[in-house]
């Protein structure tokens, strides 16, 4: 087993150089070159000064080999093994053929199988290099592999590879067996290459799609037809993208030429306007085949043909995607046919289909299906089913090796977690999915994401939070053509606005969004904003604009009949109308309320029924409200919101108890403030912080400073104390 902890061996014949200053990195780009370079910090720092301008800029793929790059670097590595003795750097080299790229556990069976004398490792030990493991050898590092692999000559590593193979002959072996015949190979062999090409076809089906992936691609190097060898370097680069090697993926791609892989890699990883097209070409291309199971796969690319109208916002462009259906007698996929009749306006067609769609929820089924399931519930507003479908859709693509649709699914999770009163653990979850986009490749799906947790901070109060991850999402997505981000990050400050008391910016930036066209704005997204432009729109006094989004807002709301899309609604009308007769519209509300999951539109109902009651000198039950919305408020994690609730109570004269921090106060802290302090206390800078979070140290010493305000401390030393205090207690 490798140990991955970066560590400079003591007895190297000379120290690691230092690196120069590294250039500004995109966050990905950041993560994924540290995840390159085995977590070593001084490496990262040194391959970003060697990368290109648009590898920076994350618009072309990191190199395959990053010690191709680094080769001062791994100078003393390969010095200290070379300076091994012979049967040592016999040991070394074996066990490095045997861990790295395809693990296969075959050590010990190769030195019994070749009777090989163990007793030299001791020279590698005494240097620092190496151990001996119940499994095999450990090496101090990842340098130090790659050094013992690198400085062998060729015909040693075939000989390794051919007595690994020798030795790999139980159940279920046969792949990595063949991984090592074909890494053993001369040179091109028609008969090895389809030995790995059905060897990566068993893999794939096992749902290993990292090890599908290396004998793909070894299989199209021993391929001597162009032809074939394209189509195995598609397999291989599909692969890679499903094992969340991104990179990789790209650079295989760029030697294909795939209509249907190119689309997926734009729609996740590129500009997504161009995904749509692609998309649909190779589901013309694969409805078109003559195998088995071309439907199916040309149904799987009309889903994704359908993601990219999603995600770019040009939700017209699903009547494309259902006329290439029926021109091949496919039938549309997901939330395709129910998208279309929205966008037509059918509402009640729209309705049943997408009700049919959310009702494919079970779990176990196809993950790309379950998105889908859970993207229509969204759009019924039936925010519990639609949790529930995408947490199935990420276990299922768990279970199936797909890698990249494990953060998708998350991205839809956070839409149905936005209003649940949820907000720390579904920060936390957005955030987990956040890391595993970034380091997957998924820039796309990164920006999908720092949307949503533009969100969580408008909901919780932390300005400073929100308009950072809002600039930062809208930055990228304005420049990738993605609608979907755009629109939820402008709509995420317009919540922050409004929780805040401004309602002319909040009635602006959502004016503004109704004007956006595809890549800049989303349709859903602007109707889902509707109740809050009317509040918005209210306050400002100017409601001509809000009432007829309203309008369309009830048509929906009345047509999918969720109890809390009718109980928004119902509050729309409420604020639009005025006097006493509102009352009975807030009532009504509530009562929807009651049946729904949004517990967070339900505080804000509450908040503003009990400052209409106070207008209307109810008293009594303007003051119940207001209370009731206050410990909601607080609950949640959402300060600003409350103070509005002491607010509306001072006005009435009614006694509003002033903000005590509980006994326990890490819950005043949001999920990434809890994150960073615990991080804090346990010694880590911020510039180390900010690396593993993916976010500047300039976010780290914001949240830093976050952390003391909240917490009443001056220090690190105070948040270490406080911390094991609430730990221990």
């Amino acid at each position: 087993m490798c140990v991955v902890t970066p560590v400079n061996p003591p007895r190297l014949a000379r120290p690691w150089p230092p690196p120069p200053p590294a250039p500004a990195v995109r966050e990905g780009v950041r993560v994924r070159i540290l995840r390159s370079v085995h977590g070593d910090s001084r490496a990262a720092a040194a391959l970003a000064t060697r990368l290109t301008d648009r590898q920076l800029a994350g618009l072309d793929p990191l190199p395959a080999e990053p010690a191709d790059l680094l080769p001062e670097l791994l100078a003393p590595y390969r010095h200290a093994v070379r300076a091994l003795p012979d049967g040592a750097r016999l040991l070394l080299l074996l066990a490095a053929a045997d861990q790295y790229p395809v693990a296969t556990h075959a050590f010990l069976r190769a030195v019994a199988a070749a009777r090989l004398d163990t007793r030299p490792l001791e020279a590698a030990e005494a240097a620092g290099l190496a151990h001996a493991t119940p499994g095999g050898v450990g090496f101090a590092d990842p340098w130090t592999r790659v050094a013992a692999y690198g400085t062998a000559t060729p015909a040693d590593r075939r000989d390794a590879h051919r007595l690994l193979a020798r030795v790999l002959h139980g159940a279920g072996e046969s792949p990595r067996r063949s991984w090592h015949r074909g890494a053993a190979a001369l040179g091109p062999s028609g008969r090895l290459a389809a030995e790995l090409t059905a060897a990566a076809a068993r893999a794939r089906a096992a749902g290993d799609p990292a090890l599908a992936g290396a004998l793909a691609e070894r299989a199209a190097a021993l391929t001597p037809e162009a032809r074939p060898r394209v189509r195995l370097l598609a397999r291989a680069a599909a692969d890679a993208w499903n094992s969340g090697d991104g990179d990789r993926a790209r650079l295989l791609a760029a030697r294909t030429d795939t209509p249907a892989l190119d689309g997926v890699l734009a729609l996740r990883a590129g500009h997504a306007a161009e995904a749509f097209d692609a998309l649909t070409e190779g589901a013309a291309r694969a409805a078109a085949g003559l195998s088995d199971r071309a439907g199916e796969h040309a149904r799987h690319l009309l889903a994704r043909a359908t993601e990219a109208a999603v995600y770019t916002g040009d939700l017209r462009r699903c009547r494309e995607a259902v006329q290439v259906a029926h021109r091949f007698g496919v039938a549309p996929p997901g939330v395709l046919d129910g998208l279309t009749a929205a966008v037509d306006g059918r509402y009640d067609d729209a309705r049943n289909l997408l009700e049919a769609t959310a009702g494919r929820c079970g779990p176990g089924g196809d993950p790309t299906l379950l998105l889908h399931a859970g993207i229509a519930a969204l759009m019924l507003g039936d925010h519990t089913r639609a949790a529930t479908a995408t947490v199935r859709a990420a276990t299922a693509a768990r279970a199936r090796g797909l890698t990249p649709l494990v953060s998708q699914a998350m991205e839809f999770r956070a839409h149905a977690d936005f209003w649940t009163g949820r907000l720390r653990a579904a920060e936390a979850a957005a955030l987990d999915a956040l890391r595993q986009a970034h380091a997957t490749g998924q820039d796309n799906g990164a920006c999908h994401l720092q949307a949503a947790l533009a969100m969580f901070a408008a909901l919780t109060g932390d300005a400073a939070l929100c308009r950072e991850r809002a600039a930062a999402a809208r930055s990228f997505a304005l420049a990738h053509g993605l609608g979907l981000p755009a629109a939820l990050a402008q709509w995420a400050l317009a919540v922050l606005d409004l929780g805040s008391g401004r309602y002319g910016d909040a009635a602006a930036r959502l004016r503004a969004l109704a004007g956006f066209g595809p890549g800049h704005g989303h349709r859903a997204v602007r109707h889902l904003a509707t109740p809050h432009y009317v509040e918005a729109a209210v306050h400002t006094g100017d409601t001509r604009i809000a009432r007829a989004a309203h309008a369309v807002y009830d048509r929906w709301a009345h047509a999918v009949r969720s109890a809390d899309d009718l109980a928004l609604s119902a509050r729309c009308h409420a604020l639009l109308t005025p006097g006493a007769d509102a009352v009975e519209h807030y009532r009504t509300a509530l009562d929807l309320h009651d049946r729904g999951t949004r517990a967070v539109e339900r505080a804000r109902t509450e908040l503003l029924f009990g400052g209409a009651l106070r207008r209307l000198r109810h008293r009594a039950e303007a003051r119940d409200r207001l209370h009731s919305a206050l410990e909601a408020f607080e609950a949640f994690g959402a300060p600003h919101c409350a103070e509005r609730a002491r607010a509306e109570l001072r006005a009435l004269g009614a006694p509003a108890a002033a903000a005590r921090p509980p006994e326990n106060r890490t819950p005043h802290l949001t999920a990434q403030q809890l994150r960073v302090a615990r991080m804090a206390a346990e010694g880590a800078t911020n510039r180390e912080i900010a690396t593993y979070l993916a976010l500047s140290p300039r976010t780290i010493d914001h949240h830093l400073r976050g952390v003391f305000t909240r917490l009443g401390i001056r220090s690190r030393i105070e948040l270490v104390r406080l911390l094991e205090e609430e730990y221990d207690g």
